[in-house]
């Protein structure tokens, strides 16, 4: 039985450790997924010694089926729309464009909150480790490896603390490399693997964020 994570600085720790042949490097920087991924990925940039930034991606979901993604929204105005959801579903442009509406009006609160003023970071030639607190379907990490490419990265890691063992496997085809600290079978539910799996609060996003610039500073 896999030991399970007390919290998530404890797991972000611990996926650093699986990290170390990036510190130091001048061409890497950490992008969470908020809220969750943050306090993980926190634990990593100061570990590796490299920035940290929010990557926030907002999944388009089906009307009536909002957990089923027909595309999504990123950081940097980028827009995926699954071409093929959409028909098999018989989805107008007018769906499409309500449901984005929606889900850029909350990035972009998201965007402000986090970010404020200051702008998206410049990706091209880098190599981005994207991380999140676990993976269960992978939709969310899946939508976010898609739209980081469109940014110009040299290279894109998934890093995950826990994660279903055939969703760690499936992203080794979509991403540059991917690392899942543990995979337990059965997998259930990335909380179960957590002993502390309360929510993140925005506040503490902005606290995390504003430690990390300190540091960069």
């Amino acid at each position: 039985m896999a030991r399970r994570f007390q919290d998530r600085a404890e797991a972000g720790k611990r996926l650093a450790a699986q990290l170390q042949e990036h510190a130091g490097r001048d061409d890497v920087i950490v992008l969470a997924l908020p809220r969750g991924g943050v306090p993980v990925a926190f634990e990593v940039a100061r570990a590796l010694r490299a920035p940290l930034d929010v990557f926030v991606v907002r999944k388009l979901g089906m009307p009536g089926h909002e957990e089923y993604a027909i595309g999504a929204l990123a950081s940097g105005g980028v827009r995926l729309i699954n071409d093929h959801a959409v028909a098999l579903h018989g989805l107008s442009q007018r769906d499409i464009d309500r449901i984005t509406a929606a889900e850029q009006s909350e990035l972009e609160r998201r965007e402000r909150s986090y970010r404020g003023e200051r702008p998206f970071p410049d990706l091209r030639g880098k190599t981005v480790i994207l991380v999140d607190d676990g993976l269960a379907t992978g939709s969310t990490m899946r939508a976010g490896v898609q739209a980081l490419r469109i940014e110009g990265p040299s290279r894109i890691i998934v890093a995950v603390p826990v994660s279903a063992a055939d969703t760690c496997h499936a992203f080794r085809d979509i991403a540059d490399d991917v690392v899942c600290v543990m995979t337990p079978e059965p997998f259930y539910a990335v909380g179960l693997w957590y002993e502390d799996f309360s929510q993140t609060t925005d506040e503490e996003v902005h606290d995390l964020l504003g430690r990390a610039r300190e540091r960069a500073a």
